[in-house]
């Protein structure tokens, strides 16, 4: 796989801080295979191509970017993709996610909830694994996807003294700080409640220049508030950027309140990772409507 189109660096100007912020926006490599997904399944997808392996099969949830960027991939590589769905009361017409993968080709495979914490191991693997299958872990990360998502910071991304990017299973904030230089500073917005995603990042890290900012989850993993989605709405207004609200919408919103808070130095340039995941708000504006909640633009 590789990137349909090169990526654009889009300056915010803040008139009420000495510092600069930038956008990489990962989310334009692929209109379906984008952000930091395309980079986590690059290496993987390779591997996956090499003639050993027949099909590749992963997990996921039900509105998960990670399934449909998968799903994708291998409708692009023509690889026989499996997903495994969180959820034996879902079947491939419950939402968008769900019949974007199938129409992709990938088998989705409804387990329940207590079968699926089993995942890559004991009956659950057993029921559907065979030595020709290429296995990718919930959310992507292993050692190919870090290898891939090094390849997010290159000779453009030298300048910048801060780089932040949101955090939800440790993949692309490790390849990111494995790439990064040295006087480069590296931090990680968690999307999730509590910090004990620190020890998974680093075992796939030998640098010390990153922090793990366990402040702005929002309530944890896929929730919401209204102070959010009004962020998230006025940010795309404003810039015409548009983020999504697990994972970037709470890292912009994270790093405009540190500087806002004067966290960073004077004259600090600072680079924001656009992760991708727009596919996710249709789930979420799903829930917000029942809620009878504004909706993200």
């Amino acid at each position: 796989m590789s990137p349909s189109e090169e990526i654009a660096i889009e300056l915010i100007k803040l008139d009420y801080s000495s510092v600069s912020l930038s956008i990489k926006r990962e989310d334009k490599i692929h209109e379906f295979v984008s952000g930091n997904k395309f980079r986590k399944l690059k290496y993987n997808i390779e591997a996956a191509e090499s003639g050993v392996y027949n099909q590749l099969l992963t997990f996921g949830g039900a509105f998960s970017n990670h399934i449909s960027a998968t799903a994708a991939a291998g409708k692009l590589n023509n690889i026989k993709t499996i997903g495994i769905i969180r959820g034996d009361e879902l079947n491939d017409k419950s939402n968008q996610t769900l019949k974007f993968a199938k129409q992709c080709g990938m088998q989705l495979i409804f387990v329940s909830r207590e079968e699926y914490r089993l995942k890559e191991q004991g009956n659950l693997a057993k029921k559907y694994i065979n030595k020709e299958t290429f296995i990718v872990p919930e959310g992507g990360t292993n050692p190919l996807a870090i290898k891939g998502c090094e390849e997010i910071l290159d000779d453009s991304t030298s300048r910048y003294d801060y780089i932040c990017t949101s955090v939800g299973t440790g993949g692309t904030i490790s390849g990111i700080i494995n790439a990064s230089l040295s006087h480069q500073k590296i931090i990680g917005f968690s999307a999730l409640k509590g910090s004990f995603l620190q020890e998974d990042i680093s075992k796939f890290v030998n640098k010390t220049n990153w922090t793990l900012n366990i402040d702005y989850h929002f309530g944890g993993y896929a929730k919401v508030t209204p102070e959010l989605i009004s962020f998230i709405n006025q940010f795309k207004t404003q810039h015409n950027i548009p983020l999504d609200p697990i994972y970037t919408g709470k890292m912009m919103y994270g790093v405009l309140d540190l500087i806002s808070k004067g966290y960073f130095k004077k004259d600090s340039k600072i680079l924001a990772i656009h992760t991708g995941g727009l596919q996710g708000i249709q789930g979420v504006n799903t829930y917000l409507k029942k809620k009878q909640l504004p909706l993200i633009l």
